[in-house]
């Protein structure tokens, strides 16, 4: 082999090796040289998306509950499946529900355009999670960026991490506290749910067999139950959606104002309200905005900062890890091996 061919294929590994590091250095303004114009970018997709279906943003906005819980912000959750990988897309919490993966492509492309190789997946996540939300009228913040796109993904790990929609106040909790999050930063990013639609699948068992008692949910007020029954009966179809607070287009406390009132759509949502300990964080949201916002940008703040500690890299397409040389490739999977950190042990 030659000089020139060894010195290119130097330099190939030296970039692939550089992009499989573990990403720990999250700061504000990560981009401000690399991709100046990162952010404004992201946040002119996101109004456009917002205006061609208002629900999309929504959507993009839950993604980062579902990609962070699972091993850490790292875009996993975007990743299609292999022939060698069962990725997220299809777990149990996901299938069905997570959605407006298109709108994410779209940001990625545009910043493709602008900034090739240069802005993460999981960073992507980060800024349109923080744009759907100021967007519809919520609050607006400062992102920390700087992650790496995962270079794998699994069902497995999402299917026994993420909580169901029959999920109680107890298991949340217990659920939030393995990654250092309070029952008050609980209660606030359940306020996702002020903005969006949720599935009939979901309320079933409230509506008609509630802890198999063969009876509706006591705790949803009568006539927001007359509503549900006519919405989801027990014959309908599943994947018909209700909306998931009585404002669904706008971010505000009005997912609390519900709650109080016995209107919350899912039941992981009443239970916030039935359960004491976190009943009077949802009364007092639902009587304080401001302080509902506060809380809830401290809490997808600190949610952001989880990381796996696994190596990473940059993918140019979000739904495909970058290609490698096949000894790269092999490389990646016994550093994936012996860097199996887990969240937990952060």
């Amino acid at each position: 082999m030659g000089m020139e061919m060894r010195m290119m294929m130097a330099m190939v590994v030296l970039m692939f090796l550089l992009q499989m590091v573990a990403s720990s250095d999250l700061r504000p303004g990560f981009y401000s040289e690399t991709c100046p114009n990162a952010e404004v970018i992201v946040r002119d997709v996101m109004k456009r998306a917002l205006a061609v279906e208002p629900r999309s943003v929504a959507s993009v906005m839950r993604f980062q509950f579902h990609d962070c819980f699972v091993n850490g912000c790292d875009a996993s959750m975007l990743l299609d499946d292999t022939p060698t990988m069962v990725g997220e897309k299809l777990a149990l919490s996901n299938i069905n529900s997570l959605r407006s993966f298109e709108v994410v492509d779209q940001v990625k492309e545009a910043l493709e355009n602008a900034c090739p190789g240069v802005v993460s997946c999981a960073d992507i996540i980060i800024m349109a999670s923080r744009d759907a939300v100021a967007l519809t009228g919520g609050p607006d913040w400062e992102v920390r960026l700087g992650r790496l796109d995962s270079l794998s993904a699994s069902q497995e790990d999402s299917n026994e991490i993420m909580p169901s929609p029959r999920a109680n106040a107890s298991a949340l909790i217990d659920l939030f506290q393995k990654y250092n999050l309070t029952v008050k930063d609980l209660v606030a990013l359940s306020g996702s749910h002020s903005i969006g639609q949720g599935r009939c699948f979901s309320i079933m068992f409230r509506l008609y067999n509630q802890s198999g008692t063969g009876r509706p949910d006591p705790a949803i007020e009568a006539g927001y139950r007359e509503y549900l029954d006519r919405l989801c009966p027990l014959d309908v179809d599943q994947n018909v959606t209700g909306n998931l607070d009585f404002t669904p287009l706008v971010f505000d406390n009005q997912y609390f104002k519900d709650l109080v009132a016995g209107r919350g759509f899912l039941n992981s949502d009443q239970t916030l309200f039935t359960f004491p300990q976190t009943r009077e964080f949802v009364r007092f949201f639902s009587t304080n905005q401001d302080q509902f916002f506060k809380a809830f940008v401290e809490g997808m703040l600190k949610m952001g900062d989880l990381q796996s500690g696994r190596p990473g890299e940059v993918r140019t397409n979000c739904r495909v890890v970058n290609a490698r040389p096949a000894h790269l490739l092999f490389e990646s999977q016994h550093n994936l091996l012996s860097n199996n950190k887990s969240i937990y042990d952060m």
